[in-house]
């Protein structure tokens, strides 16, 4: 195994072990045992689990179109179409994990009260990166929406939404709450489109 297939492994086994333990629950240990990397090499490139921390961080920002975009969107060409898309995305993971699988960046904001500026900032930027994304649905859907929508602002409240219903599905352990959320979600951006709709036909 190179150098590159030991860093990967090791960043693999911490995401899992946080979104399954918590970043707090998790130890050095743990992910030694799961990774089969021997200490050596994990402090080679982490010197602490903060760094750990931060290598995850750095992986899900700068993955976000490979890792969780492209696989939602693929085949769905229509804007709207794919902020539904991957929101789907999470609803599946909360299906296949009985409700324990959430937005690991959210997971991780809820449960470190106080990050380092460096954490906190990456953070930041995940949330920004796919609030962004979603935005850009929005800006693409421009022609459909009301004159002087605000497209940043409507990404930043997807993103609420999708936390906030995730939230509630682990904590309840019921898909309900995640659907009923997005539900809302759907009859408030189609009562958006609306206007744009019936002006098409004026």
């Amino acid at each position: 195994m190179n150098a590159t297939d030991t860093r990967n492994r090791i960043l693999m086994t911490a995401m899992e072990l946080f979104w399954e333990k918590g970043y707090g629950s998790t130890s050095i240990a743990d992910i030694l045992s799961r990774s089969q990397v021997h200490s050596g090499s994990l402090y080679h490139f982490f010197p602490g689990k903060q760094d750990v921390l931060v290598g995850v961080l750095e992986f899900y920002r700068d993955g976000i179109e490979d890792n969780l975009l492209a696989p939602n969107w693929q085949g769905v060409e229509d804007p709207i179409d794919r902020i539904f898309a991957l929101l789907a995305g999470y609803r599946t993971h909360l299906i296949v994990t009985d409700c324990t699988y959430g937005c690991p960046i959210g997971s991780l904001a809820l449960e470190i009260h106080e990050p380092d500026p460096v954490v906190r900032e990456l953070m930041a930027a995940n949330f920004t990166n796919w609030a962004a994304a979603i935005a850009g649905c929005f800006d693409a859907a421009a022609d459909r929406l009301p004159p002087g929508s605000d497209s940043q602002a409507l990404g930043e409240f997807v993103l609420t939404v999708m936390e906030g219903a995730v939230m509630q599905a682990r904590t309840y352990r019921d898909i309900g709450y995640f659907d009923r959320n997005i539900a809302v979600l759907r009859d408030y951006i189609t009562a958006l489109l609306a206007p744009a709709k019936r002006d098409s036909f004026a």
